[in-house]
This record gives structure tokens, sequence and C-alpha cells, in this order.
């Protein structure tokens, strides 16, 4: 399993991912999910990755091949995002045709998503989350994030903290605590976690970060996360039973 999730604002954007593929008590591997396609000066473009890991890296490295030999289209000569999204959409969709008979032959979950962050110069930045069928949605002000894989125990921080205009270190902040979440709740999701934060039409990486398994700041952001949370909690009033007591039953729609 993975986690990865990409934050948008209304000044850069914040794209992260774990490296964790399988979990037992005796089996633990770990991937790169986080890839950076970006031509400085000119375009950044991050792709993040969940889901069947042939499949993906398959189309990865597809992409790349494109690239080196230069073939058309490829992820530097799309002069938008929305081509961009299309193109790679059309990688997982001929590598799942191809290989789809032999898939449900043996039963095997080949499906897979990938997030597509950036910006290309003359446009404003973008984040997408693409599926297998190759069609995808794009975040949005109302909604400024989109995640991937694992995403049910690092939605709540998320929803509850970030919006378009959430400063872009906060951003970035709110993403490792969020992966630092499922982690503590879900053993296939684990370091080491690739982090990267990217400001509007700088059209250059300055900020990225990969922290390994017992990295201080992993510690440190837990410890105090978990710390803040226990004194929220004691800071809650004591539920009034009482009170709650002495109230008529709610009518029903029988009533």
């Amino acid at each position: 399993m993975t986690y990865c999730l990409g934050i948008i604002t209304s000044t850069g954007l914040v794209m992260a991912a774990d490296s964790r593929t399988n979990a037992g008590v005796d089996y633990i591997s770990s991937y790169k999910k986080l890839f950076d396609f970006s031509i400085a000066g000119e375009r950044v473009l991050f792709l993040c990755t969940s889901g069947n890991l042939a499949v993906t890296q398959a189309a990865v490295t597809l992409m790349t091949r494109d690239i080196k030999t230069a073939a058309e289209p490829n992820l530097h000569s799309l002069t938008n995002l929305y081509d961009v999204a299309r193109y790679i959409g059309s990688k997982l969709r001929a590598l799942q045709l191809e290989d789809r008979e032999w898939l449900e032959k043996d039963k095997i979950d080949y499906t897979c998503n990938i997030l597509l962050g950036g910006q290309i110069s003359g446009e404003e930045p973008g984040l997408y989350l693409i599926y297998s069928q190759g069609n995808f949605i794009q975040a949005s002000k109302e909604t400024p994030f989109l995640q991937i894989g694992e995403t049910k125990y690092g939605k709540p921080i998320l929803d509850r903290i970030l919006s378009f205009d959430t400063p872009l270190q906060a951003a970035a902040k709110c993403a490792l605590l969020s992966i630092d979440s499922t982690m503590k709740s879900n053993i296939s999701v684990g370091p080491p976690i690739h982090l990267v934060m990217y400001e509007i039409d700088s059209f250059k990486v300055r900020y990225e970060l990969k922290l390994k398994i017992g990295a201080p700041y992993l510690r440190k952001i837990r410890t105090l996360w978990e710390i803040s949370l226990n004194q929220a909690f004691e800071r809650m009033p004591d539920i009034d039973w009482e009170h709650y007591l002495e109230l008529p039953d709610e009518p029903t729609s029988e009533d």
C-alpha cells in the first residue's frame, strides 16, 4: 500500500509520498513513488504513483523513454497540464489493455492512480488525479488537495486545516502530519517520506527533502502533535449526562 497527496494553494504546490509497498511480519519493501520531470525555467512536473507497482513503473519508464527519444508527444513537449494529464492517462490505458488478459487470468488487481502537479510556462499551476481508466479530476480552490492510496487516516487534518489561502509552508507541514497520521494507524505506509514544495512562477525546485526512518524532524512533529491532541482532548467539556437524562425522548418519524 502507499499514501501520496498533492496540495495546491494560491502561492504554490506541495507533493508528498511515502515509499512503502509491502508490509508484513517478515517482509517490507520500499520503492520511489514521487518523480520529478521538471525543466528549470520552463516547467515543473511532479508525478506520484499508487496501485499496481508493475503498471506504474512501466508507465514511468515509457514516459522517460519518450523524453529520451524525443517521441511525440512527451512530458517535455506538451504545452499545458491538461494535455500532460491526457498523455499520462493514455499510457495507463495502453499498458492495462496490453496486459489485462494475463492479469485477470491470475486475478491480479492492476488498477493504479497517478497524481500530477506542477506548472508550465504561460499557465497557472495545476493538480490532477489520473485514474486507471485514463480519465482524471482537477483540484480547485474549493478542494485544494488530492490523495491516492491509503487516504482515510490522513484526510481529517487536511479537511480541518487546509484552504486555498493556507500559506505554503503551513501546507507542507500539514502534508507531513497527514502522512505521519497515516503511518501511525497503518503499517502499510512508511518512510522514507519524499516532500517537495514549489513556489508559483519560480519554475525551479528549491525545496525538496527525503525523511528516512528515525529522522529527527519526523520524531519531533509526531511527539508534538500527539501532545497537542491530548491537550486539546483534555480541554473538551465532559458529557453532561444529567442534563440529557432529563430531556424527553426525541420524536421518531413514526410519531
